[in-house]
């Protein structure tokens, strides 16, 4: 019975990705909001996404990414559910992601890693300041909700943590991993090999639908997907520089064609041409933290 259960859910995970059937709630042309699954939501704001979850006791929402994208936020969840945010929870401390958690600070009690408060607190950020915070787990409940809240080790930044929400089977992960789509340009503030040991953690925990910070929703078999990318691009770089081959010569020989019809693999717009950035940030991360020969 629970393995049917399980298969049931991930084949409705998968028919909700393939149609896009999801509700819109509110939208204008930079921002909108999406049902995910249950009363889990997605917020848009431009490139960057956040998700939340309603509760007859309140909503526990994550990510405010910036003042203007939080008041539109916080206005939109008054309208629709007429219920306060009573969590707001960091994902990590880089301010693209949790500027403006100020907004939410009248109603809700601010949650993130310990590193990333020590961070936030340390290089001034303008955001509310977390008033729990843990090192490797915390679960918070909410009017029924559960919300898992995992630290997987370095990736994209040395505070980086993961949100289950076990019931809906779905997981918010912030920058670390997209879906088919290269990392962004070239690996700043990254400790590569552990990003690719906190992939294989990911990995092991159990749910459907993954929810990134960036671009589209996936499952967890795109989690697997990124991490052989990383892997198969780190050991392309090494073999390369253990040949002496230069870093400009790395970025016109080495190809992945397995990755060719990802996002930021290959554009005639320079600035989303990703591959050959990845590839700098990889070589520049061998260099200075394993001997290539």
């Amino acid at each position: 019975m629970k393995t049917t259960r399980l298969t049931l859910t991930g084949l409705l995970a998968a028919l909700l990705l393939v149609s896009g059937a999801v509700w819109t709630l509110a939208q204008d042309e930079d921002r909108d909001i999406e049902r995910i699954a249950g009363e889990v939501y997605r917020f848009r704001n431009k490139f960057h996404y956040s998700v939340f979850a309603v509760t007859p006791e309140g909503i526990i929402a994550t990510d405010p990414i910036n003042a203007e994208a939080a008041e539109w936020l916080k206005a939109a969840l008054q309208r629709r559910f007429n219920q306060p945010v009573k969590y707001l929870i960091y994902s990590h401390e880089h301010p693209d992601h949790i500027s403006g958690g100020e907004v939410f600070a009248d109603t809700a009690i601010v949650v993130a890693h310990e590193r990333a408060k020590a961070k936030i607190v340390g290089e001034q950020r303008r955001t509310a300041i977390p008033h729990l915070t843990f090192t490797d787990r915390m679960t918070l409940e909410l009017g029924g909700t559960t919300v898992e809240l995992s630290y997987v080790g370095r990736n994209h930044s040395d505070n980086s943590i993961v949100m289950r929400f076990p019931k809906e089977r779905v997981l918010f992960a912030v920058d670390f991993i997209p879906v088919q789509a290269v990392a962004f340009r070239d690996f700043h503030d990254a400790y590569i090999e552990e990003w690719i040991d906190s992939l294989a953690r990911v990995e092991r925990l159990d749910f459907d639908i993954l929810a990134p910070g960036h671009g589209r929703l996936g499952t967890k078999d795109h989690v697997r997907q990124f991490r052989e990318y990383m892997q198969d691009l780190y050991g392309e770089v090494l073999k390369q520089a253990r040949a002496g081959m230069s870093l400009e010569d790395m970025q016109e020989t080495i190809r992945l064609p397995k990755y060719e019809k990802w996002f930021g693999y290959q554009s005639d717009n320079p600035r989303l041409n990703w591959f050959p950035m990845n590839i700098a940030g990889m070589y520049r991360y061998i260099q200075n933290h394993r001997r290539p020969n």
